[in-house]
C-alpha cells in the first residue's frame, strides 16, 4: 500500500471521535499474541506521546496556533490511551519492561540498517548495544523476583546476553551529544531520529513511574540506574535532530513520522483486531498531517520542502535482527564517546570517567542484580534442580 503524504488525506479531524469503551479495548495476550504485536503497541504509544509532548511546547509558545493544536492534542491523547491500554494486566511490570527493551533493540536495529548517513547509523548502533545489555539486566531481575524466563516475553526473537556493560553507560552530558543532521537531510533520516527519541522518552518515563513502586531495594536501584541511561539516550537521539528547524516544521515532521510508523505497523501486523486499529489511526494521522500542512502554508512554509514528493521512506522491519545484532556486539562493544565522536575505550572523555567513578562508588545495581545470572534457552523449567545442602 503506497501512501502519498500529499494526496492521501485520511479522515478529517472533526470526524475523529471516540467513546470510553473504544479507548479501553481488550488487551493483547501476553503469550498468545506475537511478540512483535507487543513491540508495535509499545512503539506507537511512544510515538504518540512524543507528538503530544511536541505540541504541548508549541501550545505554550505560539498564541495564534493554540486552538488547532489543542484539537490535535485531544485526539492524539485518546489514540495514545487506546494503544497503551492494549498492554494488559497479565504483564507484570518487569515483563512489560522486557517488552520495552525488546522494542528498543529490534526497532533500533532496523533503523540502524535503514539509515543512510554512516555517522547517524553509528549513533543508532551505539545506543542499541546499551539497550541490549539492559534486556539482560532486567531479565536477571525477572528471574530473581518472579522466577520467570524473559524468553516467554521475547518469544525467542532476541538474544538475552550481555553487551556493553550497563555500569559503563554512564557518561558526562557533554559526551552524550551527537552532530545533528543537516536541514537538507533525507526525510528518512529525520523520521528515524524522531522515532527513536520518542521511544526512549517513553521508556524513561515508564521506568521513572514504575521503579519507585518496588519493595525490593535492588529493583528500585536498577530502575533508577537504567532510567538515568534512558535519559542519556533521549539526549543522544534528540541531539541528532537539527536545532534550526522551525517549530512548525518540527510539528510537520512529527505528523509525517506518525504516518510513517502507522503505515509500517499496518503493513506487518498479524492480529486482525490490532491491524484495524493501525488502519484507523493511519487515516487519523493523515488527517492531522493535512491540518499541519495548512498551518505551515499560512506561515509561509512550503511542506514540499520538508516532505519532498510525499512518498514514505522504507519502513521499519518488525522481525528478529539476531545475526545483525551479534555482528554489532562482536565489533562495537568496546566503543565509547568523546564529545560527539565514537572512540575506543582508551580515548573516552575524561569527565565521563570521573562521573562514572562517582556514580558507581557505592556499587553498581546492574552488576549486582546479574552477578549469578546466566540465561539459557528452554525456559526456567529446563534448568537442573539446585542441590540440597546437607
Amino acid at each position: 500500500m503506497a501512501i502519498n503524504l500529499f494526496t492521501d488525506r485520511g479522515v478529517s479531524l472533526d470526524r475523529q471521535k471516540f467513546t470510553w469503551k473504544e479507548l479501553v479495548q481488550n488487551p493483547i495476550s501476553k503469550l498468545d499474541d506475537e511478540a512483535f504485536t507487543r513491540v508495535r503497541v509499545i512503539l506507537m504509544n511512544g510515538v504518540e506521546l512524543d507528538s503530544l509532548r511536541m505540541k504541548q511546547v508549541m501550545l505554550r509558545t505560539n498564541g495564534p496556533l493554540r486552538e488547532p493544536i489543542a484539537k490535535l492534542m485531544r485526539t492524539e491523547q485518546h489514540q495514545a490511551t487506546l494503544i497503551n491500554w492494549l498492554i494488559g494486566a497479565d504483564h507484570s511490570p518487569i515483563e512489560t519492561t522486557i517488552g520495552y527493551e525488546q522494542t528498543a533493540i529490534e526497532v533500533t536495529a532496523s533503523v540502524a540498517q535503514l539509515e543512510a548517513d554512516p555517522y547517524l547509523a553509528q549513533g543508532y548502533r551505539y545506543a542499541l548495544l546499551e539497550d541490549f545489555d539492559h534486556l539482560y539486566r532486567y531479565s536477571a531481575l525477572l528471574d530473581r523476583l518472579e522466577g520467570k524466563d524473559a524468553n516467554n516475553i521475547t518469544q525467542g526473537h532476541t538474544d538475552i546476553i550481555p553487551a556493553r556493560p550497563t555500569m559503563v553507560h554512564h557518561r558526562a552530558p557533554e559526551h552524550e551529544l551527537l552532530r545533528p543532521y543537516e536541514r537538507t537531510a533525507t526525510l528518512a533520516t529525520k523520521l528515524h531520529a524522531l522515532t527513536l527519541t520518542g521511544g526512549e522518552y517513553q521508556t524513561h518515563d515508564y521506568y521513572m513511574n514504575i521503579g519507585p513502586l518496588f519493595t525490593d531495594p535492588m529493583a528500585r536501584q536498577l530502575y533508577a540506574e537504567i532510567a538515568s541511561i534512558e535519559s542519556q539516550h533521549i539526549t543522544h537521539y534528540g541531539s541528532m535532530i537539527n536545532p534550526d528547524e522551525l517549530p512548525l516544521e518540527k510539528m510537520l515532521l512529527q505528523e509525517a513520522c506518525e504516518v510513517w510508523n502507522y503505515s509500517a505497523c499496518l503493513e506487518q501486523e498479524t492480529n486482525p483486531r490490532i491491524k484495524a486499529i493501525w488502519e484507523r489511526f493511519l487515516d487519523y494521522e493523515l488527517g492531522h498531517l493535512q491540518v499541519v500542512m495548512e498551518l505551515c502554508k499560512s506561515q509561509g512554509i512550503d511542506p514540499a520542502e520538508l516532505l519532498g514528493d510525499g512518498q514514505l521512506p522504507a519502513p521499519i522491519v518488525f522481525k528478529s535482527h539476531r545475526e545483525y545484532l551479534r555482528e554489532v556486539i562482536a565489533n562495537e562493544t568496546q566503543l565509547r564517546k568523546n564529545g560527539t565522536e565514537f572512540v575506543d575505550a582508551a580515548q573516552e572523555g575524561e569527565t565521563s570517567l570521573l562521573y562514572r567513578e562517582q556514580m558507581n562508588s557505592e556499587g553498581s545495581p546492574s552488576e549486582t542484580v546479574s552477578a549469578t545470572y546466566r540465561w539459557s534457552a528452554g525456559t526456567e523449567l529446563a534448568r537442573p534442580p539446585l542441590r540440597r545442602v546437607a
